[in-house]
């Protein structure tokens, strides 16, 4: 058959599947049968009576994709986005789980506001919410956050961050990493030295000077995770550094692995792919936090990626309504798998699609046409994206959640 697979029976969600012919990792074709919520068997010429049947010949099985950094707005800023339109949208990426940052309104500062979270997760159905809570009361930099609480929430809150905002005080971040280590969390720091980066629009170089627009300095990433790499290792506790964007931070943080310190890091795919030469004509899209660097940043944190230093990609998904990016650049808003669910202590994902395991998995489509990213198409609720017009290689064909679809063909199944 052709490389898009096919499904026999109706388009329903069904509780059983035998996928046929399907490739792990890039290995010979097996067959894999999923029965209540787990992978049942795994071989070849398998049969399941009474189960649908799909046809995988060329298709790829891997994990389901855990995003430890996404922005669901959800509660206060369904205008730009809720946690069923985000997961939906995570859902038709090939994610089975992502981590909520904890900059809605209210701040998820609270047992309460994460488990809220966490339920309109359960309730919308499509991928696993784990809500990601705030280090500070109110994101302010001043006073601990109920940690504890929200770690023994329903939620089972494991990794803390002011993503959006830097934790600056030096002290202030020490006591939230000793504090988590009691329950093995982590402290994610969103690295941005604030009086380094006051009034900041794009990375400080030869761009930012032709703009004429304020510089960031990479020194402002660079200094906060240096710091925080040192107290980590100071108290014993765990680390993980917000979407990593220049060369000096891969070095500083191949140092403290080095040291056997419990330190991770996360990059984002724009950081990957786009250097701060698109902003030249001061289109808000590529203005993003924190900036965008130049090539030999990315040639770095490639490296970084390839060789472990940096442990994931994390998509840093930031939507905003058209209004906060369609305007003036100044005042424009700054908009996989095993790894991450380690990171998270998340259970049953990111694990080997074995016999007994938790059906959470993709089946993708290497050789799918190239298309091109239509922001208008996208399931979210955000229609801006640095990647529109880029032709993308690939296709998610399915996504299961415990067994269940929430993608099949390309579409979400409800």
């Amino acid at each position: 058959m052709s490389s898009g697979g096919g499904v026999s029976g109706e388009a329903s969600v069904p509780e059983e599947w035998l996928v046929k012919g399907v490739s792990l990792s890039g290995g010979p074709a097996t067959d894999l049968h999923i029965k209540d919520g787990v992978i049942a068997g795994a071989g070849q010429d398998l049969a399941a009576p009474g189960a649908r049947v799909l046809d995988a010949d060329g298709l790829l099985a891997l994990p389901g994709l855990v995003d430890l950094h996404t922005h669901l707005r959800e509660p206060g800023r369904e205008d730009a986005e809720t946690v069923e339109t985000g997961t939906r949208a995570a859902a038709l990426g090939g994610y089975t789980a992502v981590h909520a940052m904890a900059n809605t309104e209210p701040v998820a500062d609270t047992a309460g506001v994460v488990e809220q979270v966490w339920r309109l997760g359960q309730q919308a159905g499509y991928c696993d919410v784990r809500p990601v809570g705030a280090v500070t009361v109110g994101l302010g930099g001043r006073q601990l956050a109920e940690l504890g609480a929200m770690a023994d929430s329903a939620a089972a809150v494991r990794i803390f961050s002011d993503d959006g905002n830097c934790v600056a005080d030096p002290l202030l971040m020490r006591r939230a990493l000793e504090y988590v280590k009691a329950f093995d969390g982590v402290i994610a720091q969103h690295a941005q030295e604030p009086r380094l980066t006051e009034g900041a629009q794009l990375n400080e170089g030869e761009v930012a000077s032709r703009l004429g627009l304020p510089g960031w300095p990479a020194a402002a990433e660079e200094a906060i995770i240096a710091r925080d790499c040192l107290l980590a290792a100071h108290v014993g506790s765990r680390l993980h550094v917000c979407h990593v964007s220049t060369a000096g931070s891969v070095e500083i943080i191949r140092w403290a692995k080095s040291k056997g310190w419990q330190v991770t890091a996360e990059v984002t795919p724009h950081h990957l792919l786009l250097t701060d030469d698109l902003a030249v004509g001061y289109d808000p899209v590529f203005k993003v936090n924190p900036p965008l660097r130049t090539q030999a940043d990315i040639d770095a944190l490639r490296q970084g990626l390839a060789d472990g230093t940096i442990d994931c990609v994390a998509t840093d998904h930031a939507p905003h309504p058209v209004e906060a990016k369609e305007t003036e650049w100044a005042v424009a808003a700054n908009g996989m798998t095993v790894r991450p669910a380690e990171i998270g202590r998340l259970q049953g994902h990111g694990t080997p699609l074995e016999p007994g395991a938790l059906a959470n998995l993709i089946l993708y489509d290497p050789k799918a046409p190239k298309e091109a990213v239509d922001p208008a198409a996208h399931a979210s609720k955000s229609r801006n994206s640095p990647f529109a017009g880029m032709a993308l290689p690939g296709r998610v064909y399915a996504t299961f959640l415990r067994g269940a679809a929430t993608v099949f063909d390309g579409k979400v199944t409800r």
